[in-house]
């Protein structure tokens, strides 16, 4: 089934990307995915209200960081929701390549051995 918070693209591309790895800082899934501070913010935390994702906030010496991992939760919904895409996708797939072979049933003439279709005279 298609899961409304990680259907959209930036939502599904955070999720993906934190699905290879236990953790990440921030600035990392920011980077990878191209977004902005404020478009991953929002994400990580439409993400973490649905428990998705964890945030974990600390400090390297004096400076702030942002860690953002997936949780078991959010890894199985991100699991579930790809195999309904494939689903999807397959499913369109196979309905078009029917669609295309029937098409070329109906535009393919019907051959006939023109003697053999003749009344005898």
């Amino acid at each position: 089934m298609i899961d409304a918070a990680i259907h959209h693209p930036t939502r599904l591309t955070v999720a993906a990307f934190l699905s290879a790895c236990d953790e990440a800082e921030f600035a990392a899934v920011r980077s990878a995915c191209q977004v902005s501070d404020s478009v991953l913010s929002k994400v990580a935390a439409a993400l973490e209200e649905v428990g998705y994702l964890a945030i974990r906030k600390g400090y390297v010496g004096k400076r702030p960081r942002t860690w953002l991992s997936l949780t078991p939760t959010g890894r199985q919904a991100l699991d579930r929701h790809i195999a309904a895409l494939q689903k999807i996708a397959t499913t369109a797939r196979e309905a078009g390549a029917r669609a295309q072979a029937d098409l070329a049933d109906r535009s393919t003439p019907q051959h006939s051995d023109d003697a053999a279709d003749r009344e005898p005279s």
